[in-house]
């Protein structure tokens, strides 16, 4: 932890206050308050608010003053969730993978299996982009650059869409029972 909590300590050693009776139990965990974890894990602190009401990251104990009181773990359990957002996982495919992270005794086939689903998703979704691709540069090349009523671009937009083939919906594997 950082040197400034370990001075509190000792000052707060050598000059005591006169506390109440009850006691909050000391964690004896590296404690951090919502800001640093939000620095340390690359995480806005509001939505890190946000993973504990949907419950991908539990509800941290409170300090005596109601700060909410943040361990190394949450924090490499953001970092987790925020690696998975980054990769595309959706918020329900990153809590099935954290339940598959917190049972040790499962095989990585399942991992493996959504993983697999994940990259599919992804290649059809670049196989949709390259077709859009296609046709915007068809439809720029088109374009004489003449005026706005005869315009080949904004007459493209106006027709309706071409019929693309209906695609085969694939079993959702991130779900478990």
């Amino acid at each position: 932890c950082s040197g400034i909590r370990t001075w509190r300590f000792l000052h707060q050693w050598r000059y005591p206050k006169a506390r109440s009776r009850y006691r909050v139990k000391p964690l004896r965990r590296c404690v951090m308050k919502i800001g640093e974890v939000a620095a340390a894990s690359g995480c806005h602190l509001e939505t890190i608010r946000y993973y504990e009401r949907i419950g991908l990251l539990p509800h941290p104990t409170r300090t005596r003053s109601g700060y909410r009181a943040y361990t190394t773990q949450d924090v490499d359990r953001i970092r987790f969730i925020t690696r998975g957002r980054d990769l595309g996982f959706s918020l329900d495919e990153i809590r099935s993978l954290l339940r598959l992270t917190e049972d040790p005794e499962l095989s990585c086939e399942q991992v493996d299996a959504l993983a697999r689903h994940h990259l599919a998703e992804i290649q059809a979704r670049q196989k949709e982009l390259r077709r859009m691709a296609r046709e915007l540069e068809r439809t720029i090349a088109g374009c004489a650059g003449g005026r706005r009523a005869a315009c080949a671009i904004l007459g493209v937009l106006q027709q309706p869409a071409p019929k693309r083939p209906t695609r085969k919906r694939i079993e959702n594997v991130h779900r478990t029972p």
